[in-house]
């Protein structure tokens, strides 16, 4: 037997590996029942690579196919400019949804302040949900101030009836 031939690995080294590396595989992260796990080599065996627990790294049967004898040295960069475009994406998603959490704030902000012109123009506490979501509509469409000049003409047109005013101020900013 020579110094590069393969020597088994029983199965409490595999189970211990398995272990150590929460059992999934260290290039692409699947697990199973998906996936069928290798113990890989890091420093192949056709180069000297032994059997003990620091050369040994759970793999998935593709990677570790698709890997062959390959020193692990050799194969990080994907691995690591793909943990790198995941960590990229994700950064963006967490920034969009920020953005996309503040935007729906200041539309609410803004449709508060619309709401509070109308309460304030017709003397009420408040006015019916369904006219609330067409003011955010507006707010959205238009912006703030137009949606305000909106409101002053509706009430200027129709000063005593809130709900005559309400449909103008709908109408000027269709």
């Amino acid at each position: 037997m020579s110094d590069t031939a393969r020597k088994p690995l029983s199965k409490r080294t595999r189970f211990e590996v398995f272990k150590r590396d929460g059992f999934s595989c260290q290039y692409c992260g699947a697990t199973p029942p998906g996936v069928l796990l290798h113990c890989d080599h890091i420093h192949p065996v056709a180069e000297g690579g032994q059997n003990d627990l620091d050369n040994l790294i759970t793999a998935c049967e593709p990677c570790n196919l698709g890997k062959g004898k390959v020193l692990l040295s050799e194969v990080p960069t994907s691995l690591i400019d793909r943990a790198a475009e995941v960590a990229e994406r994700e950064a963006q998603i967490a920034g969009y949804e920020a953005v996309m959490r503040e935007r729906r704030e200041r539309l609410d902000d803004d449709a508060q302040e619309v709401l509070n012109l109308f309460c304030d123009f017709y003397g009420r506490d408040g006015i019916p949900k369904k006219d609330f979501l067409s003011i955010q509509n507006f707010v959205r469409q238009l912006g703030l101030h137009e949606t305000i000049e909106a409101a002053e003409i509706g009430f200027q047109k129709f000063p005593r009836g809130y709900r005559r005013g309400f449909l103008y101020f709908c109408g000027v900013s269709w």
